[in-house]
């Protein structure tokens, strides 16, 4: 029986998710809701592989999967049937038939997040679940100076979770911009990898410089110390977008980014 590759793009509110990745029946994640769902349209088990294991609490407006089917359906089947089983916060954008070599994890070369932080004194009672927060005044100009300090291919240790499992700390940070729009900052970062908590652990150290509390100069002094005792709290899951997963061109998927609602709203954010 032929065996067909199918790439997905999803969509998902990581709140009540334990993460992405599959952790037994038992525990709400992205990755056994979905399988559950495409298993169901395909009448046999699916198993996925994601372009980016995101964390507890994290969100995703253009995650990219794959997996294997013994049976044809129409790209539409997948879509529609998927949604129609799947939880209100997951949703599949759109679909497409690959080669058997397609993969989602390894054929991406870089992925693209944005981290949205409510900066205000008085914390909002929307979306909180969807923004981080930040009472102390932010200066993005400081954050976006500290920022560019952290661009190119580095050792990463100061920023990586005590739990990360990745071979190498080196990464390589392609583009990184702070903006604001009102009480709303707006981390964008895009790499070819990231480590466990990277981007967060990056998040906490921009807010505290541009809290004032350290200097611009702390986020290279951290990079080149390659200890992560030395940098801020892990900064809020909550304010983690997954934005986009860039392919080579001749596997022909959409391209993205696919930016959060409120932020394709604002019309002015430009692509690296």
């Amino acid at each position: 029986m032929a065996i067909e590759r199918v790439a997905l793009g999803i969509v998902y509110d990581g709140s009540s998710y334990h993460g992405w990745q599959y952790q037994g029946s038992d525990i709400a994640t992205v990755q056994l809701s979905l399988q559950e769902a495409l298993s169901s349209v395909a009448n046999h088990r699916v198993t996925l592989t994601c372009a980016g294991r995101t964390d507890s609490g994290v969100h995703a407006t253009r995650q990219v999967v794959h997996f294997d089917v013994h049976v044809p359906r129409p790209e539409k089947a997948w879509v529609l049937g998927a949604n129609a089983r799947l939880p209100k916060d997951i949703s599949v954008d759109w679909c497409q038939r690959v080669s058997g070599d397609f993969s989602a994890r390894f054929s991406a070369t870089a992925r693209r997040y944005h981290y949205l932080i409510h900066n205000s004194r008085i914390r909002s009672g929307l979306m909180s679940g969807l923004l981080a927060r930040d009472h102390r005044p932010l200066d993005e100009q400081r954050m976006y100076d500290a920022a560019q300090q952290l661009l190119g291919e580095w050792d990463f240790t100061s920023f990586r979770a005590a739990s990360c499992q990745a071979r190498s700390p080196m990464r390589c940070i392609q583009h990184m911009s702070v903006c604001r729009e009102n009480d709303l900052v707006i981390l964008d970062i895009q790499g070819n990898a990231f480590l466990h908590h990277m981007v967060r652990n990056i998040a906490g150290v921009l807010s505290d410089i541009g809290a004032g509390e350290k200097p611009v100069e702390w986020a290279g002094q951290l990079l080149a110390a390659k200890d992560r005792t030395l940098g801020s709290v892990t900064a809020s899951p909550t304010g983690l977008y997954l934005t986009d997963v860039i392919y080579p061109q001749c596997w022909d998927l959409p391209t993205g980014p696919r930016l959060p609602h409120l932020l394709s709203l604002l019309g002015n954010l430009q692509s690296p």
